[in-house]
């Protein structure tokens, strides 16, 4: 998943919408970051009461914002059938504009905070939708490729990657989330010699389609490597680097699998950190002129992110590690370098962050809320609030001053404009 725009080597590229839109999974340019900011009275403030709640059935997909609209999957019964459903809701009150089923959402679930205790990865779907202020795409768990309209979700074009590019399900169901870039949609999940498949976001038409590999639940990135535009896979290889035009592939580096990858990957300059669970752990790869994948670093069974994807800030990580930890996991500042812990604070669960400015916005595995300075001295806590209840294993989403939150029960919006 993603990083820092840089002046050369490895930098990111936004897309061309409105800076305060937050479009896709971990924004914009999919690193959770925010061009906007907030300080400690703004948090305060605008976290004692939500702006509105509205129930959010099953499910760890997070919000996507664009305009006026707030999109997310939901588990909603149609015809005696459990299917994953993309809502969207009107931004100012949460009213529900319009809901469109998609496959089926029976995966088994389990409604507890804890994910430990009966939990077998169910509680329904974890792809995020993808805005492009016409569309909304949503790549569902069972590999069904959707585009709808975003005025009242009917269907534009839709791709069943299974039937049609011979997709290989796995563990758990697809989690990942459509990545956009101009025209172009990238997914992965297709078999033999379509793998990596790219679409034409208008008319659904395919672009390219390439490689044989086995997908995770990891959700790609797009980085620029001397002027290059690529896409970065995380599959159970490794990462794949593909030419985002072409479909060419340009570097890969081997990483161990076992069970579930979900992290996404995270760039910053020519370095590629990656991180999985299921004793695996975390490295750093140097992409050097040849075009090859060099290590730095690599630490087994330690600095596992799971499905908690950190953000990079001037030098380092902050993020929740740890495996399994449900209600205990550390946030953790990180120095990118060596993949030394600078501090730990534990007590955050497997939720996630967001960086605006140099503070962070985290929630928690509980539905907290915790606003933190992104600084490598030390743990600072800058403010705290219960915000919603139920299972948060989502990303949090921010909009024009405004704090986009869910869990398997809820989801709710917090103004913390001045």
């Amino acid at each position: 998943m993603k990083s820092l725009l840089m002046f050369a080597g490895l930098s990111f590229i936004p897309l061309s919408l409105d800076a305060a839109d937050w479009n896709q999974y971990r924004g914009p340019n999919g690193d959770g970051k925010s061009s906007e900011s907030i300080d400690a009275d703004q948090f305060q403030s605008g976290m004692q009461k939500a702006i509105w709640k509205v129930p959010t059935t099953l499910g760890f997909s997070s919000f996507a914002v664009s305009d006026s609209a707030v999109y997310t999957v939901i588990t909603r019964e149609y015809e005696g059938e459990n299917r994953e459903t993309c809502i969207a809701l009107d931004s100012e009150t949460g009213k529900e504009l319009w809901a469109a089923p998609l496959s089926s959402s029976d995966y088994g679930h389990d409604g507890g905070n804890a994910g430990a205790s009966g939990n077998r990865g169910g509680d329904g779907p974890r792809n995020t939708p993808t805005v492009d202020g016409n569309h909304v795409y949503i790549y569902d768990g069972r590999l069904v490729l959707s585009c709808l309209d975003a005025t009242d979700g009917t269907v534009v074009w839709r791709h069943d990657v299974v039937k049609e590019f011979s997709g290989r399900a796995i563990k758990w169901y697809n989690a990942t989330s459509p990545l956009l870039h101009d025209q172009t949609l990238f997914v992965s999940g297709g078999g033999p010699s379509e793998t990596f498949l790219a679409f034409d976001k208008n008319s659904g038409e395919v672009l390219w389609k390439t490689g044989d590999e086995m997908m995770t639940h990891a959700t790609p990135h797009l980085a620029t490597v001397d002027g290059k535009q690529q896409v970065i896979f995380f599959m159970q290889s490794g990462l794949v680097s593909l030419a985002a035009k072409t479909g060419e592939l340009i570097w890969k580096s081997q990483f161990p699998f076992s069970v579930s990858t979900a992290a996404s990957p995270i760039c910053e300059g020519n370095q590629v950190y990656c991180s999985a669970g299921y004793g695996v752990g975390a490295g750093l790869f140097s992409i050097n002129e040849s075009k090859e994948a060099d290590e730095v670093w690599f630490k087994a069974n330690e600095l596992m992110n799971h499905w908690s994807t950190p953000v990079v800030h001037q030098g380092h990580l902050y993020g929740i590690f740890e495996f399994k930890k449900y209600g205990r996991a550390p946030l953790q500042c990180v120095e990118l370098s060596t993949g030394e812990i600078q501090w730990s604070q534990p007590g955050f669960g497997p939720g996630n962050c967001i960086l605006l400015g140099d503070r962070l916005i985290v929630l928690s595995d509980a539905g907290e809320v915790t606003l933190v300075e992104a600084k490598p001295e030390g743990y600072k806590e800058l403010g705290r609030a219960q915000a919603i209840e139920g299972k948060c294993w989502s990303t949090p989403a921010f909009s024009n001053g405004r704090l986009y939150v869910r869990s398997t029960q809820e989801g709710a919006c917090f103004d913390l404009s001045k």
